[in-house]
């Protein structure tokens, strides 16, 4: 077998791998939907610097592609800008090996996002420059493998030599273009996964993170049990869905994964069920969480672990060290409206109350003029989702009742006619949303009489909670969600 055909075989392998562990992912629509877009944005990039050789933000896209949805989905934009793009610059024998490199930069940026502790911006824009070269050491290597006779070190280092400046000159634009827009772009595909039925990670199903998890205490109001029962029992939902390993997935018969487990044990135990009893064959969702410990990816999955399992008052092992190892010297984690109201929920769930005054001082410091919060910092626009969020960690840490009016008014002005509350503002009611909503409210010791009814209008009679009318996404995740809303419990 010739060095080409042996070379391509392999090539061909290791493609069809990396497409049916995406496959083998099952994703769904929107995930299908997010990639695509990820994959034409590096397309499109590739395109638009064409007249600048070898300066393209196609590895920075591809590369945080992974970082933010995972391996399988950072594998997949990848190699699908590189054969898409090739129908403007050419397709040849070159095609496979970019869909290679640029398919093994969306696994290095997911497995960049496994490091325990946030990585700085500079030191993410100097591993894109990194990036850069192995990008340009694959393609050289191909060069070397298809279109030369001898085969020797001698001639790939020769390769190599006459192909650095190029190399270089990637590594430089790969380096200006993180500075430029990888962190916003960052924020934005985290704030996606926060809304997507995912499932990604570098091994197994991961749990995504951010707006997903938090412990629950009783506070103020509860909805009688008779009137969420009217329309059928969300618990009774939970209960069926519940998979034989233990664990849930986002919808019945998928995979169970942290996010939606974590969710799943916080309504129930909102509910007055004790999720550590509810078995099949043998398994409950506490242990499952605790036997999976390893899916957890960022601050944000730690947080959502934290607060469920004290939930369920589990065992946090040394979950609350990874916390604190997150957490920056202004109190904030990663400088994100977002992560710092979870931080301050799981540290009240953690009992770990000493660094919640700095954390809260921060979050007070990025409400936006509106009063509303968004998913980063301050600046950035206000959605529902993180004001309610904020609302409920601002309670927690007893802030000044100013800044808990102004968040509640931000909310209450977006609320829509059906008596629910989109994620942005303008946009249309959603269970999940409205549910976030409604707690914040209680911690408030407000009404929330128009919210509940959206949410038991929304609840069919198998006690399944849509996600909106006529959508019915992800709903074991929903119905978690929308559960410890209907039970009237805020989250603290």
């Amino acid at each position: 077998m010739s060095w080409p055909l042996a070379s391509f075989t392999i090539l061909a392998v290791a493609l069809a791998a990396g497409f049916a562990w995406f496959e083998r992912s099952k994703p769904s629509s929107r995930t299908v939907a997010a990639v695509a877009t990820l994959a034409a944005l590096a397309t499109l990039g590739r395109i638009a610097f064409a007249a600048l050789p070898n300066v393209k933000p196609t590895t920075d896209i591809v590369l945080i592609a992974g970082y933010s949805l995972g391996g399988p989905p950072g594998f997949a934009v990848g190699a699908v800008a590189a054969i898409a793009s090739n129908i403007v610059f050419g397709q040849g024998p070159w095609t496979p090996w970019q869909m290679l490199a640029w398919g093994l930069v969306g696994l290095l940026g997911a497995a960049l996002a496994r490091w325990p502790r946030p990585i700085p911006r500079v030191t993410m824009a100097l591993i894109c420059a990194a990036a850069g070269f192995g990008y340009g050491a694959i393609l050289n290597f191909s060069t070397w493998v298809t279109f030369t006779g001898q085969h020797t070190l001698a001639q790939f280092f020769a390769i190599e030599g006459s192909a650095f400046s190029f190399d270089l000159v990637h590594a430089i634009g790969n380096l200006v273009f993180f500075l430029a827009f990888g962190p916003v772009l960052i924020r934005v595909l985290e704030r996606l996964r926060a809304r997507l039925d995912v499932q990604w990670g570098l091994v197994g199903p991961a749990s995504l993170a951010l707006l997903a998890g938090l412990s629950v205490v009783a506070v103020g109001a509860h909805v009688p049990a008779a009137h969420a029962a009217a329309r059928g029992s969300p618990t009774t939902y939970l209960e069926r869905a519940q998979n034989n390993d233990g664990g849930f997935g986002l919808g019945p018969g998928q995979a169970s994964s942290q996010l939606a487990t974590a969710w799943v044990v916080v309504g129930l135990e909102a509910a007055g069920v004790d999720a550590s009893r509810l078995k099949r064959d043998g398994h409950d969702p506490v242990s499952w969480m605790l036997g999976h410990l390893g899916q957890l990816q960022g601050p944000g999955d730690v947080e959502r672990t934290i607060v469920a399992l004290g939930a369920a008052h589990a065992p946090l092992g040394n979950l609350p060290s990874r916390l604190h190892a997150a957490i920056k010297r202004d109190g904030s984690v990663q400088e994100q409206a977002n992560l710092t109201s979870f931080e301050i929920l799981a540290l009240a769930a953690a009992g770990q109350r000493a660094a919640i005054p700095a954390a809260a001082t921060w979050l007070q410091r990025n409400q936006n003029a509106d009063g509303g919060f968004s998913f980063a910092a301050r600046g950035d626009p206000s959605d529902v989702d993180d004001t309610a969020a904020a609302i409920e960690a601002l309670v927690v840490a007893h802030a000044p009742a100013a800044a808990e009016d102004r968040a509640a008014h931000f909310m209450t002005v977006n609320e829509n006619r059906d008596g629910g509350f989109p994620l942005e503002p303008g946009g249309a009611s959603d269970s999940q949303s409205t549910a976030w909503v409604i707690q914040a409210l209680v911690a408030l010791h407000r009404r929330a009489t128009a919210p509940l009814g959206y949410l038991h209008a929304r609840t069919t009679g198998s006690g399944m909670v849509d996600y909106a009318a006529g959508n019915a996404q992800t709903p074991v995740w929903v119905t978690g969600e929308a559960l410890a809303a209907l039970a009237g419990r805020p989250l603290d």
